[in-house]
């Protein structure tokens, strides 16, 4: 949207740049970028403009622009966000510091490999769930149940988030764990088999209670209220 010049700032944009072979050693690149004073753009929007007019080669991922595919997550101002959805208006801070989230690979740029994070969720798990709306729509009245995709949309930020995983590799990590509980709610015949993952070695016993990826997931899916429900599962006597 075009802003009358008096209407807009400058704003500083420090964002660490790696290309395997070409920028390598990763360093940090500024950009200045034209920004309304009410800071209304969201750090999508900027990286957009960044890539538009100053450097096409700047590498990230993004897909719905609001907060539905989790793909635009990277660490803004030290911390795991949706690029989305971040608002300049949430950080005053100048510059803004952006970089590929933490815990992950880093491939180009904002770009990481995700592989590591859905190596502990099994495929076969179902990604639906009833939908917890009080009425029925007029126009879908003949339905009789909703389905809707689970509230997890796989940005990482929980993962990056947590300080364990930082320093035990081992850990299967929050977003496994609450998908396990997630599967165990649904399907609580398989009670067997997923409290032997959640009980292992790589399960709920890592956790330090942090609560980091709880405070950090932009869809309040609360991991560490699902790994809480998981111990007290474990701590149940097993039924037949």
């Amino acid at each position: 949207m075009f802003k009358p010049m008096n209407s807009t700032e400058i704003l500083r944009f420090r964002i660490r740049r790696y290309k395997p072979g070409t920028i390598d050693p990763p360093r940090f690149q500024t950009f200045e970028v034209a920004v309304g004073r009410d800071r209304s753009e969201s750090i999508l929007d900027c990286l957009e403009q960044i890539r538009l007019k100053h450097d096409p080669t700047l590498m990230y991922r993004h897909s719905c622009h609001h907060s539905s595919c989790g793909t635009c997550a990277c660490q803004i101002n030290g911390s795991p966000r949706l690029a989305c959805t971040t608002k300049l208006s949430q950080l005053p801070s100048n510059p803004v510091i952006i970089g590929p989230l933490e815990g992950f690979d880093c491939i180009a740029d904002l770009v990481v490999n995700m592989d590591d994070f859905f190596k502990d969720i099994d495929t076969s798990w179902s990604y639906l769930q009833l939908d917890r709306s009080a009425e029925t729509p007029p126009s879908l009245s003949g339905m009789r149940a909703w389905t809707r995709l689970e509230n997890c949309i796989e940005c990482g930020c929980c993962v990056s988030a947590c300080p364990v995983l930082h320093k035990n590799s081992a850990f299967m990590g929050p977003a496994a764990l609450a998908a396990v509980n997630r599967q165990y709610r649904k399907f609580p015949h398989q009670r067997k088999r997923l409290l032997a993952i959640a009980g292992g070695h790589r399960g709920v016993k890592g956790c330090q209670r942090a609560l980091a990826c709880s405070r950090l997931c932009p869809t309040q899916v609360y991991p560490a209220r699902h790994i809480d429900e998981l111990r007290r599962q474990l701590k149940k006597p097993s039924s037949a």
